[in-house]
């Protein structure tokens, strides 16, 4: 083991023997990356993943590897390309309540996300925005990018995601679809937005990697580890959500990641499967 994945592991605060996890699994992802045909620059990898499926520990994880490779990869949260809070309460006074939460479809600023693409392919210099959930807003601070970059990972709870059938819409998954869009007409907007502006974004994309969490069930315990983190880290954040919060927040989410758990391993480039402690299943 490097002294550079040591150093990652110690800082993500994972225990030693997440080095099997590293040896098992991101260096044969990372190698196959490295050995994708090189047609243009950067190569776009989705990296797919319920809430809490481990997503941004790889990315970190891959990025490290691939550079052994001398091979600079960058990563993108689809988060971090939400939209403001105010545009989101705007987009929930004009359109439907429901929008003011963060995380479908329609709550990302899209564009943004396809301009930092067309930057860095044309190797100009690019802010990448930050997303502060504490805040539940965009942040003030982004990231510099400069010099070329190979490799960008696009990682994401709906990314490379594809709209469901129209006929799928009509039942409510669960109740807050059944008493807040009785109509459908939140979910309809999501479905549209997601076969029209994010399949231009995830049309950009060169290898579509999953990791596929065993259930819904598995996304609430994951997303709930999460607020217990993001409540560690920033006691005074004011958007750190209790357990009824949380539930709500994730409803809006359930639709979704149940299409895409049944239709997307049949099509992913690579499917990894993540068991109840969050790391890869042998």
């Amino acid at each position: 083991m490097s002294d550079a994945i040591a150093e990652l592991i110690a800082a993500e605060g994972l225990p030693e023997s997440y080095a099997q996890v590293v040896e098992a699994h991101w260096k044969p992802l990372a190698t196959r990356i490295a050995r994708l045909p090189a047609h243009r620059a950067p190569l776009v990898v989705g990296i797919n993943g319920a809430q809490g499926s481990g997503k941004s520990t790889m990315c970190k994880f891959l990025e490290v590897l691939l550079a052994r490779r001398r091979v600079r990869a960058i990563t993108l949260s689809i988060d971090d390309l939400y939209l403001t809070r105010a545009e989101r309460e705007r987009l929930a006074q004009e359109v439907h309540p429901l929008f003011a939460t963060r995380g479908v479809p329609g709550t990302h600023a899209i564009g943004l996300g396809i301009d930092i693409i067309e930057n860095m392919l044309a190797g100009r210099e690019l802010e990448l925005p930050r997303f502060d959930k504490g805040a539940d807003d965009r942040a003030s601070e982004t990231t510099r990018i400069t010099g070329p970059v190979d490799v960008l990972l696009l990682e994401g709870w709906c990314v490379g995601a594809r709209p469901q059938d129209l006929e799928a819409l009509a039942e409510p998954v669960n109740e807050l679809e059944r008493e807040e869009d009785a109509d459908g007409t939140w979910r309809g907007l999501v479905n549209h937005w997601l076969a029209e502006d994010y399949a231009r974004l995830f049309d950009q994309l060169d290898l579509l990697v999953m990791l596929k969490v065993q259930g819904f069930d598995a996304v609430r315990r994951n997303r709930a580890l999460q607020e217990e983190k993001l409540r560690a880290a920033n006691p005074d954040a004011a958007e750190v959500m209790d357990e009824a919060a949380l539930e709500r927040f994730c409803a809006h989410y359930e639709r979704l990641t149940r299409h895409m758990l049944e239709e997307m391993p049949q099509r992913a480039d690579v499917v990894i499967e993540i068991g109840p402690d969050q790391n890869p299943v042998d």
